[in-house]
């Protein structure tokens, strides 16, 4: 058995219950005793219950006592709890069955707020919005209630980011854009969520935002609310107000932030803090009004997230901050001729000697030796002159036909050629495939039909929400692939596709166990990813994971997706 965690074995000494095992152990040992301990158990939960109706009392909860190691339906293995308060608590646990961290929220199924929590969950997993965190799994069993959703080890809490101080304009503007919508459209389904704080919104690490615990939250602390959307949207408004200042509007410090001033009232956040945009802090103002503010400029206040995303989307869009040029280091000259590096160093100023040359031979010994030199080069020419005469005469003036050397042209490699296409299967790692029956339309050399993705609201990278689309086609036997061509029906920035080499038509591994053949990005409908050393395989893998952003039409509705009218791959034989 696995050691329990620190925290689980402090509930467990604290709460005045024997443990699991104990009670396990009495229990095969001593099955009178067990009835006898029940029976006393029963009489005492009665006195209490009695005693706590008389004098207005709740009852205690306490947190199921689990344990590091423990699994629940034999698949998710807790690893760490998180939190532990108001009789459930939270854990970071992994999905045995899909390889994967999932985050779990256990509270027992006589907990009053168990059946709430339940129909939370339930009803956040039928949105179905990649802009929240997904419910994955909620369950009752063995008189547990637990509700398993995403783990996202690659997002940063926007309470993380405000540490290390305001955000800029442009990520303050994405924030309450992105966050406002996704509210929007829950509360469209009729779903709240009545806890947006910060460390409800997660910043992905492509820029995107999303939001965790929909409704689920409320529901575990027992949250409600008269006017649901207007809470949320003074929600928004907070986040957008600290976003902007590193302060919390109101006069308490709250979620790691210092809050205002006491009695001065709501400030604007370009009040608070030098340098803040006008536009979104009157935005943030418009928002906040519903806690009494006075809207900026007598702008109406937004009572509602539609509301709120109408009036963001109306204003100027903030660009992103101009990338900063850095000066390239200055160009070293290298002296390798002295042996050193960098720019030479400056010559003394200190004038040299003049070297005066000897004076020529003036004396008899001199003049007999220029003379001796003079006839020496004379000889020497003369016999020069006669040699090349010599060869001159000697020279046969027949005139021949050179030999030519026979030569080997080099064996040239095979030129690529179509392949064949026998098969092919849709590739959904995470088991929600896209359009499986239209895998054939890819090739059938028809470019009216086609195999089509999805239509997803946040593009055009695909991840977080899925890391890529895909078909494996099988080419019939081993081939030498060097280059596949695809025609695109929608085109566009951007589209991204790879090409890998598996080795069946439907791969139980992910893509990194793969090996990759070739690239290809394009704004356009087609894109031709080659390489310049082919890669031997019979099942080939063509992966998507960025598609572009397209209108609707009479099909399908507007969105980032993307389809393939036809595909087809050259290579050579092995």
């Amino acid at each position: 058995m696995a050691e329990r965690s620190t925290a689980a074995v402090d509930v467990a000494d604290n709460s005045g219950d024997d443990p699991l095992t104990a009670k396990a152990d009495t229990a095969a040992t001593d099955g009178v005793a067990e009835e006898q301990k029940t029976a006393e158990k029963s009489a005492e939960a009665t006195e209490n219950k009695a005693v706590e109706r008389k004098s207005g009392e709740q009852p205690s909860l306490t947190a199921p006592e689990l344990h590091s190691g423990h699994k629940l339906a034999r698949r998710y293995r807790l690893e760490e709890c998180v939190t532990r308060l108001d009789g459930f608590s939270s854990w970071r646990a992994v999905d045995e069955k899909l390889r994967r961290a999932v985050g779990v929220h256990l509270l027992p199924a006589d907990h009053p707020r168990a059946r709430s929590v339940l129909a939370a969950a339930r009803s956040s997993a039928l949105l179905g919005d990649p802009r929240f965190v997904q419910v994955l799994d909620a369950v009752e069993e063995n008189d547990l209630v637990y509700v398993v959703h995403e783990w996202l080890p690659d997002s940063t809490e926007l309470t993380a980011l405000l540490a290390s101080g305001p955000l800029e304009p442009h990520d303050a503007y994405q924030l309450v854009t992105q966050v406002s919508q996704a509210m929007a459209a829950a509360h469209r389904e009729g779903l709240a969520h009545l806890r947006l704080t910060p460390s409800a919104v997660l910043r992905s690490s492509t820029g995107q935002y999303r939001i965790r615990g929909l409704a689920v939250n409320a529901a575990l602390r027992g949250i409600t609310a008269e006017r649901p959307q207007r809470s949320d949207t003074e929600a928004i408004g907070a986040l957008l107000y600290a976003a902007l200042t590193q302060r919390w509007p109101y006069d308490s410090d709250a979620h790691g932030l210092s809050g205002l001033p006491k009695d001065v009232g709501l400030l604007p956040p370009d009040q608070v803090r030098a340098g803040v945009h006008r536009g979104l802090s009157e935005i943030a103002m418009r928002a906040l009004a519903n806690d009494g503010a006075t809207a900026s400029r007598q702008e109406p206040p937004c009572t509602t997230p539609d509301e709120l995303a109408k009036a963001v989307a109306a204003m100027p869009r903030v660009k992103p901050p101009e990338p900063e040029y850095t000066a390239p280091p200055e160009y070293q000259r290298t002296t390798y001729q002295q042996g050193t590096y960098g720019r030479p160093q400056p010559r003394p100023a200190a004038t040299q000697p003049v070297v005066i040359p000897p004076p020529p031979l003036q004396s008899r010994t001199g003049r007999a030796l220029k003379w001796a030199v003079s006839a020496l080069l004379i000889a020497a020419l003369g016999l020069g002159s006669w040699q090349i005469a010599d060869r001159l005469l000697g020279q046969d003036n027949s005139n021949k036909n050179p030999v030519p050397t026979p030569t080997v042209d080099d064996e040239k490699p095979e030129p690529p050629k179509p392949l064949t296409i026998r098969s092919a299967e849709e590739y959904a790692p995470d088991g929600n495939p896209q359009n499986a029956s239209g895998v054939g339309d890819t090739y059938d050399s028809d470019s009216s039909s086609y195999w089509r993705t999805k239509t997803f609201r946040a593009g055009p990278v695909l991840a977080p929400y899925k890391q890529g689309v895909g078909i494996v086609y099988d080419l019939g036997s081993e081939q030498n692939v060097s280059s596949a061509s695809i025609a695109f029906r929608y085109g566009g920035p951007q589209t991204a596709v790879t090409l890998y080499a598996t080795d069946s038509l439907t791969p139980s591994g992910g893509v990194e166990s793969m090996k990759k053949i070739a690239t290809a990005e394009t704004s356009g409908s087609s894109a031709k990813p080659e390489t310049t050393t082919p890669v031997k395989t019979r099942y080939v893998l063509l992966w998507l994971t960025s598609v572009p952003y397209s209108s609707g039409d009479e099909y399908f509705g507007a969105g980032y997706k993307q389809a393939i009218t036809n595909v087809s791959f050259e290579g050579t034989a092995p």
